[in-house]
């Protein structure tokens, strides 16, 4: 008879009190679609899943457009040494960049990035607030990412000879109006996001191609250009001192242009998988991944110093200058002199697309890394989950930066650089500490020289422009105090994903009906957890609280693991300790603990729990604190708010003793 009352009890059941989204209407329009908990089955139903070389071309969207500046950087940057600071941006692309983000592909391979990486190597709160500093330099440079890259689009549509004379001077407006656009995008889906930038970037590659190959074509027409760059190549000396060290004090201007590889990890999710078992899928999501990043490494690797080398030995020195007509668009430059101003007007426009839809790959990345940590921290509302309401407070953050910069390009740029260099060295670290624990040594050495680089780049960005980092401090404070906000708004939610209940726990609760059709469940802090401490603890509860003198009681125990974390899986075990029957779980909070466990009961068994519990001593005020820092406080009049809050029908919540 035991096993069939036993069979009554669910070993399984779902979060009391969670009500489904609406499906109708607006409200579940903007929540149809929602970024799921990390794990090797995560539900990716927030968007259709994508080959490699599509999703390569969103991230592209950002990789590929710096080629409409930074060959122009390079030249102000370095000068005549342009193509070898370049050279040794594609050296460190592709034997350092490439195997770094390979290697994070492998490691954090649901869209998290280094993050993921990084996120364990501090306890508690420690952790949580480290995340938390990483993801405002992700904000800082996946933000400005949207609001420069439709600036700079705009500079391109002004600057050309075309465009009506009554645009000019409303950058800012015509900056906002991008920023709309881009976020409809989002807003209608990733697909649709997907099938814009494929075109984009098919086109602005081919064109760059027609601007390099007449540019090859110039150089060997025109030997006196070459040989004018060669002598200027030399004129502050040879060897390692006069062309080599200069160029390398050059290149951190250049390191701008490898941030598609973040963005390229952050939406591994996007990415179609083959296989029949969740295991084989992610095996197979990691191979074109990497099939992704190699392809765009090289593509990149080769537009680089092809355009490095044209623009630098055919466009005069002056014209990188200050006010100089290639400054910041070299190659838009070269194609209005050389192909004439209809080329020239299609190679603007194309730019000018690339560059307000290079805010895409920023924008998908941040949809799909930022709602699989806030949310799952308690740091931020569900709802931030759901793709498009996170589509919306990133527009209008994008638009209020735009607003606060006067769309101004080169006044975004220091904030931009801090935050790309900045996710660089995280990832360069967590690459390197993974090689370390792994014992490969070798990859370590490199793994370490590249983090020297990297740091190398940040400090001097840090020192050339400081404003970044005052820039990503606001980011990062702004989210540690939504953050916190948000997890004491939410600190009387369930909290539970689901409840588990194991074979012992589902006997002793089928037992306990058998026995008097009723449940009730004392409330214990597990101290010896010997046979005289539960005897002491029934016989003063039997004294002071309401317990019927035939009434079978079980205990209850909830064991606080990370006060950090927020929900989790509750599983519930069940232990006998001198005839005590005692039902253990471990979790965040205890008091959301005891509250999910007592409303599944009454929904798995149809009656009504009774929990009993002593008054804590203290003043009230240390024990919220303690509560909200620790996890566990005062727990009865905590249990009793969360179950008012989750269940609108005093008569059918469970019935709270304390004395």
């Amino acid at each position: 008879m035991s096993a069939q009352r036993q069979q009554t009890i669910p070993a399984e059941v779902e979060t009391p009190g969670s009500r489904p989204h609406p499906v109708t209407g607006l409200r579940g329009w903007l929540l149809e679609h929602r970024v799921q908990p990390v794990g090797p089955e995560a539900d990716e139903s927030h968007t259709t899943p994508q080959p490699w070389w599509k999703v390569m071309c969103l991230t592209g969207v950002d990789y590929f457009s710096t080629l409409s500046y930074l060959p122009g950087i390079a030249a102000a940057a370095a000068g005549a040494l342009s193509p070898l600071a370049t050279l040794l941006i594609v050296a460190l692309t592709l034997l350092g960049m490439l195997p770094m983000y390979r290697r994070v592909a492998e490691e954090s391979p649901h869209g998290q990035g280094s993050v993921a990486m990084l996120e364990n190597l501090l306890p508690f709160w420690k952790g949580k607030i480290f995340v938390l500093v990483l993801l405002g330099f992700v904000a800082t440079s996946w933000l400005i990412t949207i609001t420069l890259s439709a600036a700079d689009a705009t500079v391109h549509l002004v600057e050309n000879p075309y465009t009506p004379q009554f645009l000019h001077g409303h950058n800012v407006l015509i900056t906002i109006v991008l920023l709309l656009i881009l976020g409809a995008v989002f807003l209608m889906g990733f697909s649709e996001a997907v099938g814009v930038a494929i075109p984009l970037v098919a086109v602005f590659l081919l064109l760059n191609a027609v601007i390099v190959v007449e540019g090859v074509i110039r150089v060997i027409s025109t030997p006196a250009a070459f040989s004018s760059w060669t002598h200027a190549l030399t004129a502050h000396g040879t060897g390692f001192g006069g062309i080599v060290w200069p160029a390398f004090l050059a290149f951190p201007a250049l390191v701008l242009g490898l941030s598609g590889f973040e963005t390229g990890v952050s939406m591994m999710p996007l990415v179609a998988a083959d296989g029949k078992t969740p295991q084989e899928r992610l095996a197979s999501r990691i191979r074109n991944t990497r099939k992704l990043l190699t392809v765009a490494a090289l593509i990149m690797s080769v537009y680089l110093i092809a355009t490095s080398f044209v623009t630098t030995v055919l466009i005069p020195a002056k014209e990188f200058g200050p006010g100089g007509e290639a400054r910041g668009r070299a190659l838009a430059y070269l194609a209005h002199r050389d192909l004439g101003e209809v080329f020239g007007t299609v190679y603007d426009l194309s730019s000018v697309l690339i560059l307000w839809f290079a805010g895409a790959s920023a924008m998908a990345g941040l949809i799909n890394i930022v709602p699989r940590y806030l949310p799952g921290y308690g740091m931020a509302p569900e709802w931030g989950r759901a793709v498009r309401p996170v589509v919306v407070v990133y527009t209008a953050i994008s638009i209020v930066i735009t607003i606060a910069f006067k769309a101004d390009v080169e006044a975004q740029g220091g904030a931009y650089a801090t935050g790309i260099l900045a996710m660089m060295v995280s990832g360069a670290v967590a690459v390197l500490i993974s090689s370390i624990r792994r014992r490969q040594w070798r990859s370590a050495v490199g793994f370490g020289l590249l983090t020297l680089v990297l740091a190398y780049a940040l400090i001097d960005n840090i020192i050339e422009k400081p404003d970044g980092l005052a820039i990503s401090a606001l980011f990062i404070g702004g989210i540690v105090l939504v953050s916190l906000i948000s997890r004491v708004t939410r600190t009387t939610e369930l909290r539970a994903d689901k409840i588990e209940f194991d074979e012992t726990a589902r006997r002793f609760l089928a037992d306990s009906l058998a026995h008097d059709g009723k449940l009730n469940i004392i409330a214990n802090q597990r101290q010896a957890g010997d046979k005289a401490e539960y005897d002491e603890k029934e016989t003063a509860q039997r004294d002071m609280n309401p317990v019927p003198g035939n009434a079978d009681v079980l205990f209850l125990e909830i064991d606080v693991i990370d006060p950090s974390d927020f929900s989790d899986v509750l599983r519930v075990t069940g232990v006998e300790v001198g005839g005590h029957r005692i039902l253990r779980a471990e979790s965040p909070a205890v008091p959301n603990a005891i509250a999910a466990i007592l409303l599944a009961l009454q929904n798995a068994t149809g009656v009504r729990p009774h929990a009993y519990f002593e008054w804590a001593e203290g003043n009230p005020l240390a024990h919220m604190f303690r509560y909200l820092i620790l996890g566990r406080g005062d727990t009865a009049p905590v249990v009793r708010e969360i179950l008012r809050e989750s269940e609108d029908d005093p008569k059918h919540r469970p019935g709270i003793h304390v004395s």
